[in-house]
């Protein structure tokens, strides 16, 4: 059974950084296409960045040059590095994981993945 387990949220300043962590079980996590979600108040879940089995990685725009998605095979493990953060950052944080085909990369769209954690909260104040 797929079970993805987030953690690292809180409170920080404009400015400040956090780092959520993701720890994975029950599938093979070097062949899985991973990804980190945000969903703010009264707004759809966004990605916010993916990470390929092969280690490539892929940003939304407005995170990219802040945000660095990481992840340690041998701890099953997905991170998400998170600095010069934002009020506009602020929700939960969702990771996700699924097997995609060989031949389709990692994705930022909701529909890519059936397995889901539970989020972590992220409140960024000004």
């Amino acid at each position: 059974q797929v079970q993805l387990l987030e953690s690292g949220g809180g409170s920080v300043q404009a400015g400040g950084s956090l780092r959520l962590s993701c720890k994975a079980s029950g599938f093979p996590f070097s062949n899985y296409c991973m990804a980190w979600f945000r969903q703010s108040p009264g707004r759809a879940r966004k990605g916010v960045a993916a990470i390929d089995r092969d280690g490539t990685t892929f940003y939304d725009d407005y995170v990219s040059g802040r945000f660095t998605i990481s992840k340690d095979s041998a701890a099953n493990t997905l991170y998400l590095q998170m600095n010069s953060l934002r009020p506009e950052d602020t929700g939960i944080y969702y990771c996700a994981a699924d097997l995609f085909p060989p031949t389709v990369p990692a994705n930022l769209f909701v529909s890519g993945y059936t397995n889901w954690g539970q989020g972590t909260q992220v409140t960024v104040s000004s």
